[in-house]
């Protein structure tokens, strides 16, 4: 079907103000409707959803609900550093007009490793939990027992409700972030990635269960575009007893102020070649920016790679001058610099709370065009979202204009159905209803092995209640939880396995000679070595479950060292196949530092961060002491790969190792331009010991490989180099190769060698 373009008017947006504040609202002034129901619905209500259009004061709205339990702690979980950064000084003069007395604290990681040290010593978690008890303790400038707001992103909470933080501190910080908290504010948590829903809903589960919403609790999630599948699980938990209010933002009809004007909207499928698009934004930008010498615009890109490109075609044109880049890895004085130029190019960094602030402040509209991509729907309403905003603003009737480039299958789903004179509700109806609009992982992540992310912070309460009053309540939670994610294993599996995960973890720590004196001891000891049994020797296995032999039987085994190495070795394969389940570092490498003399990466700035696969793809490089130096655009993108020399022969590999989640040894990355491979300058940060992930084969696995490519799940071919043979397979590395558990094209084996079963 013709992919041709569709254009369509937006109309007008609307948000109702207050007409009669409550008194205990009295300071706010001037409040919007939305703000006033959630502080007044918070009242009765467990969860209450906000769903106000972007840009309406949705954190306001939130910090609404301290006013109900003042004395109370709060935290407030911001998806992006950046973010933790602006709402921090949001909450701080919310709490100074609102007259409330919490101490109000950024607590990314940097931040908490910035908390003087003179009281409570150097340790993060010790810092941490010491200003959850009493602020005091940690800051000298504060009064005794003030209640805390601590300002935090899905990462930090995640770490602490998952018990995840070193030994010393895990149990202190998990029993914190559980009690403490009266008031639980997610925002834009639409944007979260499958990873951070399942912690946000394990904690939503737990105050359910836990009976912690009886007690008071409010949890407030701010959106203005919640996902199909994490509704239903809200709706799962309404089923379960929770009190859900939903306050629509734009369900008034009075008072209205006008909040964001009229967009006219084109859309555009996203063509195939990159050089073809590029040029075509390229000369698009060049066009508004001469006809319309006085407009700002923006760009938002998925790729940072296209924006860079981007930036270097418009250089070209001369207007070099006009435009910045706002991406992830440009520093803060860049971001600065480029939010007031007329033209910003920017990934999708600015989908989190970025307001596109400029100084002087125009009397209209701060972004009079958009052009942007979209991969899925949260990402197009939260684009179209950021041109045309005017709330607050004298001039509120100047259209603007956007164009969305769509993925080129939302032509072949239907798109061309639209009634183009149907406005924003034909429109969503429509994007509704195409599935290459689905978000990438969400689904896959919760029906994949990672559900068995939710045993550990389990498995963890269930000893801290062992013989307490509450233990009782454990499989009550699990049977929550596996209600709300639609699981199908019993909570026995799930806690075996969790049991045989940690032994693994624990076993590759120890050293061989503490291993052998205290291999029975080791928690989760005694469930791993009877894996490494089933696994490493079925016969005596066999013996094993016909109470032949005992575990106290392999004292004298563990005395050899080779039986032991093996043992360790195993534990090591084990634990981190797994690793990416519990970690939320996407890239299998950490970033690394960077200088960009040339600016390729930077406006002005000469020295960021960089993910080392862009790296490799898109520049030429070497290294210069501390940093890898920038040198050149590479004239080609380079393909990455992996070659992995496997001993055995190829049967071997094939019958122990295909089409299993495990980790792989003497592996290294190649670049390749066509059939040519480029020698790789030698990056420390490269070398490692394991890569976790799963190696298929690309034939028998076409289809499941194509499905998994449209769900973004990123694959490498992998040449695995035998003592008899050469052959190439497909590498799903990381946290994709747990996602390829949800593909239900052709079974595959956990590190145990069992089956996984959907």
């Amino acid at each position: 079907m013709s992919n041709q373009r569709l254009v369509i008017r937006l109309e007008p947006r609307s948000i109702s103000a207050c007409a009669s504040l409550p008194h205990e609202l009295s300071f706010m002034g001037n409040a919007l409707q939305h703000q006033v129901d959630v502080f007044e619905q918070s009242k009765d209500a467990d969860i209450i959803l906000d769903l106000a259009p972007t840009g309406t004061g949705k954190t306001n709205a939130g910090l609404t609900v301290l006013k109900h339990q003042p004395n109370k702690s709060a935290v407030y979980i911001a998806p992006t550093n950046a973010l933790i950064e602006q709402q921090t000084e949001a909450a701080k003069k919310f709490v100074s007009d609102a007259n409330l007395p919490h101490v109000v604290k950024a607590a990314s990681a940097k931040d908490i490793k910035s908390w003087p040290d003179d009281k409570v010593g150097r340790r993060s978690g010790k810092k941490l939990y010491s200003v959850l008890q009493n602020p005091a303790t940690v800051f000298g400038d504060v009064g005794a027992n003030r209640p805390i707001l601590l300002v935090t992103n899905p990462d930090i909470f995640y770490y602490a409700t998952y018990f995840a933080y070193n030994r010393l501190d895990r149990g202190n910080i998990a029993s914190g972030f559980y009690t403490k908290f009266s008031t639980v504010i997610f925002d834009e948590f639409h944007l979260y990635d499958a990873k951070q829903l399942v912690g946000m809903l394990f904690y939503l589960a737990y105050s359910q269960v836990f009976r912690f919403f009886q007690d008071g609790r409010k949890v407030v999630l701010l959106t203005a575009t919640p996902e199909p599948a994490c509704e239903l699980a809200l709706q799962n938990l309404k089923q379960a007893g929770v009190k859900i209010a939903r306050i629509h933002g734009e369900a008034s009809n009075t008072n209205l102020l006008p909040s964001q004007t009229a967009v006219n909207l084109e859309l555009r499928a996203k063509p195939d070649s990159k050089e073809e698009w590029l040029a075509e934004l390229a000369a698009e930008i060049v066009q508004r920016f001469r006809e319309k010498p006085n407009e700002n615009g923006a760009v938002i890109l998925d790729s940072l790679d296209n924006i860079n490109r981007l930036s270097d075609l418009l250089r070209q044109q001369g207007i070099g001058d006009y435009i910045g880049r706002i991406t992830g890895p440009a520093p803060k004085k860049d971001r600065q610099r480029a939010m007031q130029c007329q033209i910003i190019l920017a990934t999708s960094t600015v989908d989190v709370g970025f307001n596109f602030e400029r100084h002087p402040e125009p009397k209209r509209q701060n972004l009079d065009w958009l052009i942007f991509s979209a991969r899925d729907r949260a990402a197009f309403w939260q684009r179209i979202g950021r041109v045309g905003r005017v709330l607050g603003k004298s001039e509120t009737n100047i259209d603007s204009e956007a164009i969305a480039y769509l993925p080129a299958d939302a032509w072949k789903e239907g798109l061309t159905s639209l009634e183009t004179s149907g406005g924003r509700t034909t429109l969503k109806e429509v994007l509704d209803r195409l599935p290459c609009l689905d978000k990438p992982f969400l689904t896959a992540y919760w029906r994949s092995e990672a559900s068995l992310e939710i045993a550990r912070p389990l498995l963890e309460l269930e000893e801290v209640f062992e013989n307490l009053a509450g233990a009782e309540l454990i499989p009550k939670l699990f049977e929550t939880l596996k209600s709300v994610l639609e699981g199908k294993r019993t909570w026995e599996d799930y806690r075996h396995r969790m049991k045989v995960l940690r032994g693994a973890e624990n076993i590759a720590k120890v050293s061989l000679e503490n291993l052998k004196k205290d291999w029975k001891y080791i928690k989760g000891g005694r469930a791993f070595v009877k894996t490494y049994i089933k696994v490493k020797s079925p016969e005596e296995w066999d013996d094993f479950k016909a109470g032949l032999t005992t575990l106290e039987a392999y004292d004298d085994v563990f005395k050899k060292n080779d039986v032991l190495v093996e043992l360790k070795e195993f534990a090591e394969v084990f634990s981190t196949a797994y690793a990416p389940l519990f970690s939320f570092r996407y890239s299998l490498f950490e970033n690394l530092p960077i200088r960009d003399p040339h600016n390729l990466v930077t406006d002005e700035s000469e020295e960021t961060q960089l993910e080392p696969f862009h790296l490799l793809r898109y520049y030429e490089f070497a290294q210069n002491g501390d940093f890898i130096e920038i040198k050149s655009r590479a004239t080609e993108t380079y393909k990455l790969s992996f070659r992995m020399r496997y001993i055995g022969s190829r049967q071997e590999f094939v019958n122990t190792e295909l089409n299993k989640l495990t980790a792989f040894k003497n592996c290294e990355v190649v670049r390749s331009i066509g059939e040519a491979v480029r020698p790789t300058p030698e990056l420390q940060a490269l070398s490692k010991h394991l890569l976790p992930g799963v190696i298929i084969c690309p034939i028998a696995n076409a289809a499941a490989l194509f499905q998994l490519r449209k769900q973004g799940i990123i694959s490498y071919p992998i040449n695995v180099v035998c003592d008899d043979a050469e052959k190439q397979y497909e590498f799903l590395a990381g946290l994709s190769g747990i996602l390829t558990m949800a593909m239900k094209f052709k079974q595959l084996h956990l590190p145990d060698d069992e089956v996984f079963i959907v």
